[in-house]
């Protein structure tokens, strides 16, 4: 692989990364611009790397390294995910922190096309569904008889 191209997959998947760091951090998250874009150029990094070790006589498996970065993200985005009482907050942030490790090894391939698309949907998923939420959102009980008891949970 040359320099340039090397170069290019960086910047493309700095790109990807960098667009889902934006809208998460537009909507306030705890992960946002400069996460999502380490997160998409280190696993970028770690693929060119295991492509580069194949090299041209082709022994070798990169998938092996995808799953790993796989392994690897999960306990990142376990890392965003908080316990409040009867609420579970930071699983959007943590799956889209997995997402952008998943455009960094979609650019590393040199899917660019693809990277588009999937930037692109993430996005959507985050913004257009996040509107649609409040049709599935559970209706608070007007019970207050317990009040007290659940007053330190909020």
């Amino acid at each position: 692989m040359e320099l340039i191209d090397f170069i290019i997959r960086l910047l493309a998947a700095t790109t990807a990364g960098g667009a889902l760091g934006i809208e998460r951090e537009q909507n306030n998250k705890s992960a946002g611009l400069r996460t999502h874009t380490l997160v998409s150029v280190s696993a970028c990094m770690f693929a060119l790397i295991s492509l580069r070790i194949i090299g041209s006589d082709g022994a070798g498996d990169p998938s092996r390294v995808v799953g790993q970065i796989v392994t690897g993200i999960g306990f990142l985005g376990a890392g965003v995910i908080l316990h409040r009482g009867p609420n579970v907050l930071g699983l959007t942030t943590a799956a889209t922190i997995w997402c952008s490790a998943a455009l960094g090894c979609l650019s590393a391939f040199g899917y660019y096309w693809e990277l588009a698309f999937a930037t692109v949907l993430v996005i959507i998923i985050n913004t257009f569904f996040k509107k649609a939420d409040f049709l599935f959102q559970k209706k608070p009980k007007k019970d207050n008889k317990n009040r007290k008891d659940t007053e330190m949970f909020e």
